[in-house]
């Protein structure tokens, strides 16, 4: 027999032989953890089971209207104020002692 065939088997019984050893052992079927009754649990399915609108999903059903404390004209005005600011793309990290120049 060839060196190289002597080498694949021993290198495929040494995989065989790790395989088996890193197998888990069955610990048989483990017995079930709640903190609810078999009857509680059946009346909660019952109660899901009829309850109303139950397979409509959450984005189908429209939301009242969100309040906003703050007046549609201040928002505006503040935008074009911020559109306008002419740094308002720079960051004051960036500078020196973290001031912005007043040259802008």
């Amino acid at each position: 027999m060839k060196t190289s065939k002597i080498f694949a088997v021993a290198a495929l019984s040494f995989a065989a032989v790790a395989g088996v050893a890193q197998a888990e052992e069955y610990q048989g079927v483990q017995a079930p953890v709640s903190a609810l009754s078999r009857a509680d649990v059946q009346q909660q399915a019952v109660t899901a089971a009829h309850a109303a609108n139950q397979n409509v999903p959450s984005s189908a059903i429209p939301m009242a209207a969100l309040r906003n404390g703050r007046d549609r004209a201040a928002v505006q005005a503040e935008a074009i104020a911020a559109a306008h600011d002419g740094t308002q793309n720079l960051e004051r990290g960036a500078f020196a002692n973290s001031q912005l120049p007043t040259q802008l």
